[in-house]
């Protein structure tokens, strides 16, 4: 058996990450070029992903492009995919982990029964739609270079189980008071099935694809936010946002040549009871 340690190495490798500006994007940004991936750091903000993928490039010394794309356009998704191949070659791994809140947060965490549909309609256009058209042309591209390759979607602990509602009262983020809204849990529920289904559709082709599911992530919530959710993890805590990273890192490996169509946890627990 081969167990040896270069087989989470990602040497050689070219990885994009959608969403890679956000509080979790940068974190496995980091720690895929840290492990010796070549990278495309994509999001919206154009200034921002190209000052990050310098920061990133001039850190660990891997290939690193920033890439601005809106990934509800397919024509941008499309180029964005033609980019990365141009500037980098083949791809070998994707991080579709780009999700949205929507810019208007009262409409975002509006109570269920006033949510306004169009809101519905523009969280799905990114959390689902975007997943979609991603996979779709980086599937595309690997099926092209018939090499095989590694997608990890990153999809949510509501997205495999209802919240409990009870630890919302009192409780804000950013000031803000809080819930987690239907279409959040609707999104991240239908990456799990999207993922299956890819998982099984391209696995004659060597293509891997997995769900990487995290729980409850510290990052700026209120002191009894964060109270009441660590009662309900086994680990007593909420994570840490390079507490995920790991597992990212295996998924996009060759540590994890024979896992595929599978949800990846990382809750510290929640789910085992």
């Amino acid at each position: 058996m081969d167990y040896r340690k270069d087989k989470f190495q990602l040497i050689g490798k070219t990885a994009i990450v959608t969403g890679g500006l956000g509080i979790l994007g940068r974190r496995f940004c980091a720690g895929l070029a840290a492990h010796g991936a070549d990278l495309a750091v994509v999001d919206l903000d154009g200034d921002a992903v190209l000052a990050y993928a310098k920061e990133l490039g001039d850190q660990y010394g891997t290939r690193i492009i920033g890439i601005s794309c809106d990934i509800t356009d397919s024509g941008a998704v499309a180029h964005m995919v033609d980019r990365v191949v141009a500037d980098l070659g083949e791809i070998a791994v994707l991080h579709n982990n780009a999700a949205w809140k929507s810019e208007d947060l009262d409409a975002f965490f509006a109570p269920f029964e006033e949510y306004d549909l169009g809101t519905w309609r523009q969280v799905m256009s990114v959390n689902l739609d975007g997943l979609f058209l991603v996979a779709q042309a980086v599937g595309r591209q690997l099926l092209k270079q018939g090499r095989g390759g590694s997608v990890i979607q990153t999809s949510s602990i509501y997205g495999m189980r209802g919240p409990d509602h009870r630890i919302y009262e009192g409780s804000f983020y950013l000031g803000r008071q809080i819930n987690t809204p239907a279409v959040y849990s609707a999104s991240k529920g239908a990456v799990n099935a999207l993922t299956r289904h890819l998982a099984t559709l391209w696995a004659n082709d060597g293509i891997r694809v997995n769900t990487l599911t995290p729980g409850g992530v510290e990052s700026g919530q209120n002191e009894d936010f964060k109270r009441k959710y660590s009662a309900r993890v086994p680990l007593n805590r909420m994570a840490q946002p390079g507490e995920m990273v790991g597992a990212l890192v295996f998924l996009a490996s060759d540590a994890s040549s024979y896992v595929t169509g599978q949800n990846l946890v990382v809750d510290g627990g929640l789910s085992a009871w």
